[in-house]
């Protein structure tokens, strides 16, 4: 076949010339014994044989490239071609002088060094190399290199071969291999296919600490990143959410007490999130040390967003806007402490927006910082301040809460329509938990009110929230066999668009003939649509009980 350069669009034609080559094969030696015996480790783990593959399999390497720029080739050639390689040119004079007897004239190799030489040498040059610097002694070893796959051998390799051969010793301890980042439907970036992302237009919309959150949180060990805006824009989104949680805390006085103990707090919803906080905390320290950043990241996503957004600052309001001081005080100071964990455990994520909460806090509350939160010392969990009552008694209000919405919303019951609750054999602790807190659960979940009977009324829909049935009589507020008919309706058109999907990934020619990206959508399709088809089941469920 006649080749042809993809970026010139011309025919690719064979130039034979001198080069000047590495025994790559030496070199690889001293590489490929310090990753056997863990001087070096891959993570994950199974990069490595990707790295022994190559280096065990390694030919002379060409170090010789025709560019106007790099580290010129050391070689200097004599009127009669004889060659003086040197690491100077006054050397390579020198050299000339006692060869041919007299001062001669060279002319140097017009060549320059491979890319991936010069930047082989890089976890020392940038140190002051070959000068015996403090900083080359300090910094050198370094600790952790993190880079793609696709050049574990143009770089890491030539990296370790490069610093066992001048420093003697590995220049990196861990090599963690992070995911490629790619469109939206899998394919590589290209410029000659138009479908690079550009990261700096990413920044412009959404956002600096938003993609790089995304990056984060999408950079799964083994799998690579189906990057698109979409999912950037829902980072930026969380920042908001952060943002807000601020003015929500600023709003209600919610400032940093100096010297604050988190021991200290007496009131149930307190002392969750107290707990919640220190366990999140240890989760996503756990995933930082074995490198599983997105696992970090989530865990942050859903503690903030989730657990501190969602549900604490929606569980406090009634505390903050009562009468009782001390409560009112207490849940203030837990709420800053919270919070300015949360900028603690977001800002290796978030950088730029943490930082600025960080002052503005401070700032609100009157103190001064010991530093700014990048110099910040990291937390460390206190596990101790989980308390096991408090957490059962705030996941029971919070589930009992999530099902009733749930149900109102796949039952179509109206907004606005406040509903009747009754428990049905509740034990003592049941009826302790509803009582406490049912001002609070009527107004999360639109209640009228909570009774508690031996026996489910007429016409009603059952959940059971941790052993207790909750009852919902629905007959006043929606038509059962209409909405029923509806459900049963919704199933039936699962059921079909399931079949046609069904139907095409099970037609061989479909798949052989389909894009990738095609046959990966009706999977995705067929998945969301099950998820979708067991929830319209489980309404249907409940409801039949009902009518």
């Amino acid at each position: 076949m006649q080749p042809f350069g993809d970026r010139s669009g011309v025919v690719i034609e064979p130039m034979l010339t001198d080069q000047w080559y590495v025994d790559a094969k030496t070199l690889a030696k001293p590489a490929i014994a310090a990753v056997e015996q863990g001087d070096t480790v891959f993570v994950p783990k199974n990069w490595e044989k990707t790295y022994f593959e190559w280096m065990n399999n390694i030919q002379p390497w060409c170090v010789s490239r025709q560019l106007w720029w790099g580290h010129q080739i050391p070689a200097w050639y004599g009127p009669d071609g004889h060659v003086f390689v040197e690491e100077t040119e006054a050397e390579a004079l020198a050299a000339a002088k006692a060869h041919y007897g007299a001062e001669t004239a060279l002319t140097r190799d017009e060549d320059v060094l491979d890319t991936w030489f010069s930047s082989a040498l890089w976890p020392f040059s940038t140190l002051g190399w070959p000068e015996q610097t403090d900083v080359l002694k300090r910094h050198y070893k370094t600790d952790v290199l993190v880079t793609g796959f696709d050049i574990i051998f143009f770089w890491v390799a030539r990296m370790m071969m490069m610093g066992l051969h001048f420093m003697q010793e590995v220049p990196f301890h861990t090599v963690y291999i992070h995911a490629l980042v790619r469109d939206e439907k899998g394919q590589k970036m290209s410029k000659s296919k138009g479908n690079v992302i550009d990261p700096l237009d990413l920044i412009d919309r959404f956002g600096a600490d938003a993609l790089r959150f995304t990056l984060a949180a999408m950079a799964a060990q083994g799998r690579d990143i189906k990057l698109s805006t979409q999912r950037v824009e829902g980072y930026r989104n969380f920042a908001t959410k952060l943002w807000n949680a601020a003015r929500f805390c600023e709003m209600n006085e919610c400032r940093i007490v100096p010297g604050f103990a988190p021991k200290a707090a007496a009131h149930t919803i307190n002392r969750w999130i107290l707990g919640e906080a220190e366990r999140v905390t240890a989760s996503l320290v756990a995933a930082l040390e074995a490198y599983r950043f997105n696992e970090a990241a989530g865990a942050a996503y859903q503690f903030v967003w989730g657990t501190f957004c969602d549900w604490y600052l929606e569980l406090v309001k009634p505390l903050l806007n009562g009468e009782d001081e001390a409560v009112k005080a207490e849940t203030r100071a837990v709420a800053a402490h919270v919070f300015d964990r949360i900028l603690l455990l977001l800002h290796p994520f978030m950088p730029f927006i943490t930082e600025e909460l960080w002052a503005k806090t401070a700032e609100g509350a009157g103190i001064a910082r010991a530093s700014d939160l990048v110099l910040a010392p990291w937390p460390v969990a206190d596990l101790t301040l989980a308390d096991p009552a408090a957490d059962a008694e705030v996941e029971w209000v919070i589930a009992l809460v999530s099902e009733i919405r749930g149900l109102r919303a796949e039952s179509n019951v109206p907004a606005g329509a406040r509903l009747g609750l009754v428990l049905v054999g509740a034990d003592d602790v049941a009826q302790a938990r509803a009582t406490r807190h049912g001002e609070l659960i009527g107004r999360l979940a639109r209640l009228s009110g909570i009774e508690f009977a031996a026996a489910a009324p007429a016409g009603s829909v059952q959940l059971v929230i941790g052993g207790v049935t909750a009852a919902l009589p629905l007959g006043d507020v929606i038509d059962l066999v209409a909405e029923r008919k509806r459900l049963e309706k919704e199933i039936g058109k699962a059921d079909q668009e399931l079949a046609k999907i069904a139907a095409k990934l099970g037609n061989a020619a479909f798949v052989a003939k389909a894009p990738p990206e095609v046959i990966e959508e009706q999977r995705e399709r067929s998945e969301e649509t099950q998820r979708s088809r067991g929830r319209l089941a489980e309404a249907l469920a409940r409801l039949a009980v009902g009518v």
